[in-house]
């Protein structure tokens, strides 16, 4: 099925002509509203398992008797779904030309709890909802600034690589979250200064610690270090020495004014432990994920906790975090993950090889986390041809089609599927690879994942990023533990089955299958076609797999015969209130079966 071009879409049959495709409409509130509405129907209609087509949509919300209509424009077996303009009717009719997205939401809501108490369930809690409203009219307004800014200065600021580009692409958010752009707590001229959207950049905010609450690591020899320990790193980065003895801490400038008013900062501040010295040094820009800054040029990047509630979560650093980076380093090291090295040496892991954080004053139980730290990060080799993913299958309303698109329409006809079959080699079975023969599982969504492209777009390769983001197959425990000489590890630990359940989330649904859908969106082939592409090396793949490991190719084989495979429900996390960073790992987020596209595709479903 081939996608309607972005710049319309087909009538209902009897409409005499083609209506302009709302989302790239001239108006930015406008487009904003409208990308929120189909945020909104994506969750709603893959949560609730709801049928999609192309043409006309009614989503009935029975328990407060309104009803959202629209035209399904591009259906999508990915969940790529694109949409008309989006009605919304109360018992009497029509409420205006098009629905609000806040109250939309409300609406949507009230009717998830009402279903999930007819149906014996947990419900969403009330003040759940009203906090979910609240947070999709901010979402709305973030989104026209982002979208104001980008039409005003299309073109990025001089000194910008295309690294940097790439992370600043992801203008919408999350294509299945209800409020993708909540920033709750920064005014709009903050927000204008530190979103990677609007091409924000700051100077660091720095403290000056006494080492007594100073935690800190670093591996030794680590390239992006240059022989220097974390402290002497960050003083190198300052641009100064705080004197003293004093370690410098750098803080993003939301988090040092918030942490002033924190009792355990408070405490540190009032006892001479520790010092705001304010802003200083080089400016630094947030890439996709707010927190981690990024500076052309500078050999590290630095992760930042931020207090913020982004998406689903607090953006705060635990030390299980920071330790996982050291360990993960200490690991490839050690040659814990050559064999996959070896069979794609195309893929890389991106390290995270320091870290320091302040700690909690040691009369009150500490070290603990205070929320002032930083995780250092190395920036890859090569970085000027790796693309962030989220930031290539990006919509970009107003301009034209995904970066992606635009990349792959440039390889001349019937690319797609090529790219799609390369892409799946080189960036997705080596991180399958990974986890048959370590036991080691990437939560590689879309925003970890950086893709390796040649000049002319073609894909030579990936790497992962996140110290947060490692799971461990527990039947693969005693050999990492082996491997490091210790009894314990800082990685998630979980059952096989349940890391299996969030790989194939994570590196299927969010990542591989957004792929698909951007590509087939855009109009570069469809998805049944790219899907069939994906299974084949999939299926080439597997005896590598086999080999790699025991019972190595259990995951795609799963992948290419499972009629369903789980989703993660974002409307349904957000409207439990669920913190993803801090949730136990079994409930870290409301999963759901939906259909898996990919086993139809290979011709092996259950049932065929």
């Amino acid at each position: 099925m081939n996608a309607t071009p972005t710049t319309g879409y087909a009538p209902a049959p009897g409409t005499p002509a083609a209506v302009p495709d709302p989302l790239h409409g001239a108006e930015p509130r406008a487009a904003a509203e409208h990308a929120h509405l189909e945020a909104l129907l994506r969750c709603w209609l893959a949560e609730t398992g709801h049928p999609v087509a192309a043409g006309p949509l009614t989503v009935r919300l029975p328990s407060t008797g309104t009803t959202l209509t629209t035209e399904v424009t591009h259906a999508s077996a990915t969940g790529w779904h694109r949409f008309g303009p989006v009605r919304l009717h109360g018992p009497a009719g029509p409420l205006g030309d098009t629905a609000d997205p806040v109250t939309a939401v409300a609406l949507v809501a009230a009717e998830a709890v009402h279903r999930g108490a007819a149906a014996g369930r947990t419900a969403p809690a009330a003040a759940e909802n009203a906090d979910l409203v609240e947070r999709t009219a901010e979402s709305v307004r973030r989104v026209t600034g982002f979208l104001t800014t980008r039409r005003d200065h299309p073109e990025p600021p001089a000194g910008t690589d295309a690294f940097l580009d790439s992370e600043q692409a992801l203008l919408l958010g999350h294509l299945r979250h209800p409020a993708p752009k909540s920033r709750d707590g920064i005014s709009e001229p903050d927000c204008a200064r530190w979103s990677p959207e609007t091409r924000g950049s700051f100077p660091l905010h720095w403290f000056a610690a006494d080492p007594s609450v100073v935690s800190h690591d670093a591996v030794a020899g680590a390239p992006a270090l240059g022989g220097r320990d974390t402290p002497r790193l960050l003083a190198d980065l300052a641009g100064f020495d705080p004197g003293g003895g004093r370690i410098l801490v750098p803080a993003h400038p939301w988090q040092a004014a918030d942490l002033l008013a924190r009792p355990r900062i408070a405490a540190l501040v009032a006892d001479g432990l520790l010092e705001p010295l304010g802003p200083a040094g080089p400016h630094w820009y947030p890439t996709s994920s707010v927190r981690t800054l990024y500076r052309p040029g500078s050999p590290v990047m630095l992760k930042l906790s931020l207090g913020l509630r982004l998406t689903n979560s607090r953006r705060e650093s635990t030390r299980t975090e920071l330790l996982r980076g050291v360990e993960v380093n200490e690991l490839l090291d050690l040659g814990h993950a050559d064999a996959t090295f070896a069979a794609h040496p195309g893929f890389a892991v991106t390290r995270d090889p320091a870290w320091l954080a302040v700690d909690e004053p040691a009369a009150t139980g500490g070290p603990a986390a205070t929320g002032l730290d930083v995780s250092v990060r190395e920036v890859p080799d090569g970085v000027d041809r790796l693309r962030c993913l989220a930031g290539l299958v990006a919509p970009r309303p107003g301009e034209g089609p995904s970066r992606l698109a635009a990349f792959v329409a440039g390889l001349g006809p019937n690319a797609a599927p090529r790219w799609v079959a390369e892409y799946t080699d080189k960036v997705l079975v080596p991180m399958l690879h990974l986890y048959a023969a370590t036991g080691i599982g990437l939560e590689a969504h879309q925003q970890n994942t950086l893709v390796r492209l040649d000049a002319a777009g073609r894909v030579t390769g990936a790497a992962f990023r996140d110290n947060q983001g490692y799971y461990l197959a527990a039947s693969h425990l005693p050999p990492l533990l082996h491997r490091l000489r210790r009894d314990t590890s800082t990685l998630a630990l979980v059952d096989d089955e349940l890391a299996d359940d969030r790989l194939s989330y994570y590196l299927l649904r969010n990542q591989a299958f957004a792929v698909v859908g951007a590509l087939a969106v855009d109009g570069l082939g469809g998805e049944e076609e790219l899907l069939a592409a994906m299974a084949a090396r999939l299926r080439a793949a597997l005896p590598a797999l086999a080999a790699a490991g025991p019972d190595g190719d259990r995951l795609a084989a799963r992948w290419l015969s499972a009629a369903t495979l789980p989703l993660k429900a974002n409307l349904l996390t957000r409207l439990h209130g669920i913190d993803e960073v801090l949730a136990p790992l079994d409930s870290q987020s409301v999963y759901l079966d939906a259909p898996n596209p990919l086993s139809a595709a290979a011709g092996t479903g259950e049932g065929r």
